[in-house]
């Protein structure tokens, strides 16, 4: 495995992962998924989401029937398949030197099985910590920490465009560094 060059601050960035879809999607058990796992990739988690068949109910079946049946058919693939995801998890973990969590779809219910929740340390001037404050005065967030959590995704949400064009041209200086002279 090539390990890529220490980060600022002496942090050593883990492996490339540019084939963990292709690879984790020959680790995983044939039949598990209705379709191939989206895998999603940062430096410190690799998330894993497979699709399931929707139970049939009828056509009679209530929004909130479907809901259930989703959330029951999430349920017991989840205990169904632990020992095997763990299995997996593990040789990945080991491979790209990242945690792992899977993420089931099923319908329209999404559900993310235990996944990371990394610390990030920032400075804030007044402004930006009042505009965190509010947001926990008013309910929206329990702490500074989850506000800020709030606010980023929010974000997310409104750039999605710029983000995916900004991630792409990332990827494009990753190949061309590549490329060029070693």
């Amino acid at each position: 495995m090539r390990f890529r060059p220490s980060a600022p601050h002496g942090r050593v960035e883990p492996p490339d992962a540019d084939d963990a879809p292709a690879w984790v999607t020959g680790a995983i058990p044939d039949g598990w998924f209705t379709e191939r796992p989206e895998v999603v990739i940062d430096r410190d988690e690799i998330i894993i989401w497979g699709r399931l068949p929707e139970p049939d109910l009828g056509a009679d079946a209530t929004d909130a029937d479907k809901a259930a049946a989703q959330g029951g058919r999430i349920s017991q693939f989840r205990e169904d398949t632990r020992d095997d995801r763990i299995r997996v998890a593990r040789q990945i973990e080991h491979r790209y030197q990242r945690k792992v969590a899977w993420g089931i779809r099923c319908g329209d219910t999404n559900e993310l099985f235990t996944h990371l929740s990394a610390p990030v340390m920032t400075r804030l001037r007044q402004p930006e910590r009042q505009i965190l404050d509010t947001l926990v005065d008013a309910g929206v967030a329990r702490s500074r920490s989850e506000a800020l959590a709030w606010c980023v995704k929010l974000v997310g949400q409104h750039s999605d465009q710029w983000l995916s064009d900004l991630r792409g041209a990332m990827s494009k200086v990753d190949e061309l560094r590549r490329q060029g002279p070693g």
